[in-house]
């Protein structure tokens, strides 16, 4: 007999399935994942760890009873070897992560520290140079603030904020900009540069060393990891 799921009227047969993942373009999800299953196959958890791990899940899902736990299984169609397989596969993978990238994240951080240093800037921009011209000899002999001339002229949403930007990563900002930030002391005040359709009068405020802590370490093997990935 063949499987098959009933959806309203629908009937879809195991046979029409992969056809269907790839209409609704959810065929390199499942590609994604088998990927990963496969790598983390020979993996193992301590029962310390998977009954770790079963806690995280039932509080994530809200699971807090015997029902709420046959409701979840009901809805997703899963057995019980599969739920614990549910529940232990995001640590396997993170196991997966430490075990091949942790001791590469370092020299990974050094390569990338220029994109997630992070920048307080302030920043006008209008279309016309002798307008721009004219707001940065103002600023610059101090005949008004920054802030005061940005929310008066400058056409971009740092208007609401007085000019004021950031903290920004200036991996997020465009190159040409990201490189004046970088170049620049605290307290720096550009002549108005062209950039696309603009002209921009930049003032670096601040600059923040991006730093090695847990939360930047556990991005960076994450971006190993969905490097690795995409090789796959």
């Amino acid at each position: 007999m063949t499987e098959a799921i009933q959806v309203g009227k629908l009937t879809i047969t195991a046979n029409q399935i992969i056809p269907l993942l790839a209409q609704y373009q959810m065929l390199p999800h499942l590609i994604r994942e088998l990927t990963i299953d496969e790598a983390i196959k020979d993996i193992n958890c301590t029962a310390e760890e998977k009954n770790l791990a079963q806690q995280q899940f039932f509080r994530q899902h809200q699971i807090n009873s015997d029902a709420d736990l046959q409701t979840w299984i009901n809805r997703f169609a899963v057995t019980s070897e599969q739920l614990e397989g549910i529940i232990t596969r995001p640590l396997k993978i993170e196991k997966f992560k430490q075990a091949n990238w942790a001791s590469k994240v370092e020299n990974y951080f050094v390569k990338r520290k220029s994109q997630l240093d992070r920048v307080i800037y302030s920043l006008l921009r209008t279309p016309n140079p002798e307008i721009a011209q004219e707001l940065y000899f103002r600023i610059q002999a101090q005949e008004t603030t920054f802030a005061e001339v940005a929310q008066q002229y400058s056409q971009g949403p740092e208007a609401q904020t007085g000019g004021l930007v950031g903290p920004v990563e200036l991996g997020s900002l465009h190159p040409n900009l990201a490189q004046m930030l970088l170049i620049s002391k605290p307290g720096q005040l550009w002549h108005p540069t062209k950039l696309e359709n603009w002209f921009l009068i930049i003032r670096l405020d601040k600059f923040i060393p991006a730093q090695l802590d847990e939360a930047i370490q556990g991005r960076l093997l994450n971006e190993l990891f969905e490097i690795w990935l995409r090789e796959k």
